[in-house]
């Protein structure tokens, strides 16, 4: 298993995928969320987390991910 990650063998061992969600993280407390308070910080990357694995790309329509959304929110205050 040492050395696995540098030679390559195993082609699923990356760090690109989350770099990109924390990049778009970032930019997104930078824009839409710049006035949030860090005590709001677990919401907003939950928010985040939620997008980002029910994303177009992933095939995943705008209409099934707003479902999924309210469903997330039933019995919360």
């Amino acid at each position: 298993m040492r050395g696995e990650y540098l030679n390559n063998v195993n082609p699923s061992l990356h760090t690109k995928s989350i770099e990109r969600f924390f990049s778009t993280f970032k930019r997104g407390m930078k824009g839409a969320y710049q006035h949030r308070g860090h005590n709001h910080l677990r919401r907003c990357l939950a928010e985040f987390d939620l997008r980002y694995n029910n994303r177009k790309a992933l095939g995943v329509e705008d209409q099934e991910q707003a479902d999924k959304s309210l469903k997330g929110i039933v019995g919360r205050e």
